[in-house]
């Protein structure tokens, strides 16, 4: 099964040439990432997340919607094939504020792109601290971005995901190179869409970035993050406030539902 292809770079807005080279990879995420939020909606609202392609298609592309890393990551993936990229997907234990020895479940999907001998790392999925450009899987090497600077470090049989933010280094999540596949990716999905005690189901995360800034909202919190600047932070008050940001700000369409309503009502 294929991606339509063309639905999707007019949804992401890329004209460039459709060539598996170094300059389009870049394009792409810059234009996903700016186009396609991270949201959880689904799972807050006791929505289902299914990962097979036509679903990713009809909510990410047709629906203009977005979706958190195991969506994000197979629509790219799917994409980057069709333009005759050589990609691999891969998992990773997410340590945003947690210690870099911690035990975290592999709950988040990567992907490994190959260019000739050259491997890059891709991660369209990452939230507010998502890569907007790939990076060379070279350990040690502070890598620029339209957005951070990023490194990868080896730790025992993993690598260390980090940005650089203001003067310190921040780690993202761990991972291996060890290949994963999509029923790998359901049972994780399973459990973060439907478990209770899942942050999935009990907060809201939205995210975008632009260039210059990242914009991220955490239940009722919406901030502005300007690259190199001071943060705006603002409570929204109401449903009408969330929906009106959701729409203005992460460019999403926001489902026609009062259980978005009632889903603020329990945001705190």
């Amino acid at each position: 099964m294929t991606i339509d292809l063309d639905a999707y770079l007019r949804r992401i807005g890329f004209a460039g040439p459709r060539a598996a080279t170094l300059d389009a990879l870049r394009e792409l995420i810059l234009r996903h990432t700016e186009t396609i939020p991270f949201e959880n909606l689904n799972p807050l609202l006791g929505w289902p997340v299914p990962l097979d392609l036509p679903a990713l298609e009809q909510k990410l592309v047709e629906g203009r919607r977005g979706g958190y890393c195991f969506e994000q990551n197979r629509l790219f993936q799917a994409a980057l094939e069709a333009l005759g990229f050589r990609v691999t997907a891969l998992a990773a234990r997410v340590l945003w504020n947690a210690t870099e020895d911690a035990i975290t479940p592999r709950s988040h999907m990567l992907l490994r792109v190959d260019l000739g001998d050259e491997p890059y790392i891709v991660d369209v999925g990452f939230g507010g601290q998502v890569l907007t450009g790939p990076l060379r899987l070279e350990l040690g090497t502070e890598q620029p971005t339209p957005h951070e600077p990023f490194r990868l470090l080896q730790r025992e049989d993993d690598i260390l995901m980090q940005s650089r933010i203001g003067e310190s280094w921040k780690t993202t999540y761990r991972f291996d190179l060890k290949p994963q596949y999509p029923v790998d990716f359901e049972v994780y999905n399973y459990y973060l869409s439907t478990h209770p005690r899942s942050h999935f189901r009990t907060g809201l995360m939205v995210a975008r970035s632009v260039p210059g800034r990242r914009y991220t909202l955490r239940n009722r919190q919406f901030a502005v993050h300007r690259l190199g600047g001071p943060t705006e932070r603002h409570t929204l008050e109401n449903a009408q406030g969330l929906r009106r940001t959701l729409e203005r700000d992460f460019l999403l369409a926001v489902p026609d539902t009062p259980e978005l309503e009632a889903a603020f009502e329990r945001l705190t």
